[in-house]
């Protein structure tokens, strides 16, 4: 779908058509012992919007059925039915009802500090095929039990399931040995200038059928997950040390600083500059 045109702002926006549905940690402290913010159900409908500019947790949200539209990657992209979407924290993205539909979704946003290992990371798909009726089914008990009796070890249960959905959705790929061992000897050498042709090799296949492979199991181009994983790489880098620009560009691939921040921008939503100033504010 198509690029960003405009700066966006921080928005929460539910509407008078929109029926919504949360629990947060506040009313339901068990949740922080998977650093889980809140949880929640919605029929969204125009002009229902959330838009996280530096989000400090990870976002896992199921679509169940109708759709809209997601801001991931960069890019304005559609949400079906039976989809998963995944943010990674501290990066840009949006969630938008669209015209004359309906979209029934449920979500678990976490906060995650840096430093702590995120559920959903570079290596997570941004769209991915499900059965949303697990993640439905799992929040919905969970609200239920909460707004009930909450009984403490029920709500345990309840909860560990929410999670555990949240960490499949975001690993799939582990379960494709072909995949994981890709990405991981990418990842121990960002510098390198990775090619299509170098990544099919190193899956032993076509680099059609890589091409395949990864917009089945991860929602992305193969050259696209490897920006992805450049990118949680720079912000890393970004937060932990005081490498300069041209130093980190080096470290993820790039030829120099200018192409670093043109493609960090567009990815998460600042310059590096900006989110190195916003992490250490």
């Amino acid at each position: 779908m198509s690029k960003i045109h405009q700066p966006l702002c921080e928005t929460t926006f539910d509407g008078a058509r929109t029926r919504l549905a949360m629990l947060t940690a506040e009313q339901c402290p068990p949740l922080r012992l998977h650093r889980i913010a809140h949880v929640g159900l919605a029929d969204a409908a125009v002009p229902f919007q959330r838009v996280r500019l530096q989000p400090g947790g990870s976002c896992v949200l199921v679509s169940i059925s109708g759709g809209g539209k997601i801001l991931l990657d960069g890019r304005w992209q559609q949400c079906r039915a039976s989809t998963a979407c995944l943010a990674p924290p501290r990066v840009l993205n949006a969630f938008h009802a669209v015209p004359g539909r309906r979209w029934r979704i449920c979500w678990v946003r976490y906060d995650e500090p840096a430093g702590i290992r995120p559920v959903v990371s570079a290596a997570s798909p941004v769209k991915a095929r499900c059965d949303a009726r697990i993640m439905a089914c799992a929040i919905e008990g969970l609200m239920a039990e909460s707004a009930g009796r909450a009984d403490a070890r029920l709500e345990h249960h309840w909860i560990e399931l929410v999670h555990a959905e949240s960490q499949r959705l975001a690993r799939p790929w582990h379960l494709n040995d072909r995949l994981w061992q890709v990405w991981r000897k990418v990842e121990d050498n960002l510098a390198a200038g990775w090619s299509v042709r170098e990544l099919a090799s190193l899956a032993h296949c076509s680099e059609e059928h890589l091409r395949r492979l990864c917009l089945r199991e991860l929602g992305r181009s193969p050259m696209q997950q490897l920006t992805s994983i450049r990118m949680q790489r720079a912000a890393e880098l970004l937060e932990r040390t005081d490498d300069k620009l041209e130093v980190i560009a080096g470290a993820v691939g790039y030829a120099n600083a200018f192409v670093l921040s043109r493609v960090f921008k567009k990815w998460i939503g600042r310059n590096p500059s900006e989110y190195r100033r916003g992490r250490r504010a």
